[in-house]
């Protein structure tokens, strides 16, 4: 393991740029923490967070990963929200081939790592494999960061998902003393090596091993909301008539923000769009939600009519029925659903009280 400056930290930003990647990461818009094409990384911003609420702060420090998570995730870049897949013309289907865009993923936290997982599970592994997703996949290369900070809404300790990244990554930061930042670094591909050999740096001292490990301990000590994992697929599966159900149906808005912010939801639809001036129709795929009501559409209407019976859905299906599909759970306990629920609906919440007597 190495240390690196503040500033080697940004000049590692700058030469992925120089080696033809397109660095995605943490930019400032909209109010918010967000993911998108960025240049360099923010310095200074932190955010508060509760049910239903989410504020941007300024911290008074050089901190490059203060923050917590924003409602981007990044799925949107590996399973864009919308996409044409192919096109007909005269009869003929003509496929819509994704162009080949070295990316680079920086500031992945653990429980986004976890999620990336779960997805490469959804998408690559089984009987069919989503080559689209896969090819987006190959050419990836991730940088991820150990969390030294929880939000409120934070559970990632409930199924082990945080705050410290576990695997997948090619490259893992720990950002120490925000103050005058510097971070831990470790190479785990070989190309991450080669790559971190371009800006060089100080192998780590112990007491720096020391402080990198106190600052992820630090985090997860702050956790407060829990998850209790033991028995949760068959309680919930025993709950499903449960009258608490009603009561989050009555607050629930059906609005689909839990699914949107989620980093493993992965539900689409498909639709046709014709284009009557150059006789050509396209076939889009989009995102979806189990929220909406033509989501469950079947030959003689949806099977989910109501939001009691949307919300037990997905509930059930992220943390029960997810389990017996992929063999993991559905749920990282990243929070964003927490956060950005307009009623502030807590799932955590909302389990305790579904395990309890109906």
């Amino acid at each position: 393991m190495i240390h690196w400056t503040a500033e080697q930290l940004d000049a590692f930003v700058q030469h992925l740029h120089a080696e033809s990647y397109e660095v995605i990461g943490p930019v400032i818009r909209d109010g918010a923490v967000t993911y998108d094409a960025m240049e360099e990384l923010p310095v200074g911003y932190g955010d508060e967070q509760e049910a239903g609420r989410y504020r941007l702060t300024r911290r008074g420090d050089l901190s490059r990963f203060g923050y917590n998570l924003g409602p981007s995730t990044w799925k949107q870049f590996l399973s864009p929200p919308s996409e044409t897949l192919f096109h007909v013309r005269e009869d003929l289907i003509h496929p819509v081939v994704p162009e080949a865009t070295k990316r680079a993923f920086i500031g992945v936290r653990a429980c986004e790592m976890a999620a990336i997982e779960v997805q490469d599970r959804v998408f690559l592994q089984g009987d069919y494999r989503e080559h689209r997703y896969e090819q987006r996949r190959q050419q990836l290369f991730i940088v991820a960061v150990n969390c030294s900070q929880a939000a409120a809404t934070c559970f990632c300790t409930a199924n082990n998902d945080g705050p410290a990244v576990r695997s997948g990554a090619d490259l893992v930061l720990t950002e120490v003393n925000p103050a005058q930042p510097w971070y831990l670094v470790e190479a785990k591909s070989d190309l991450a090596k080669a790559l971190v050999s371009k800006v060089g740096g100080s192998p780590a001292t112990d007491e720096q091993l020391d402080q990198a490990h106190a600052a992820v301990e630090a985090a997860a000590g702050q956790i407060s909301r829990q998850l209790p994992r033991a028995g949760l697929r068959e309680a919930l599966f025993e709950a499903l008539e449960h009258s608490h159900w009603d009561a989050v149906a009555n607050r629930c808005l059906s609005c689909g923000n839990c699914t949107q912010v989620c980093p493993t939801c992965f539900c689409f639809t498909t639709r046709e769009e014709a284009d009557l001036m150059n006789d050509e129709v396209s076939h889009r795929r989009v995102w979806d939600s189990c929220f909406t009501e033509m989501h469950s559409y079947t030959t003689g209407g949806p099977i989910h009519r109501k939001t009691r019976s949307r919300y037990r859905q997905w509930l059930t299906h992220k943390l029960a029925s997810w389990e017996d599909q992929f063999g993991v759970s559905g749920c990282t306990g990243c929070g964003r659903c927490i956060s950005w629920c307009p009623v502030g609906i807590d799932l955590t919440e909302e389990v305790q009280i579904l395990r309890k007597t109906k």
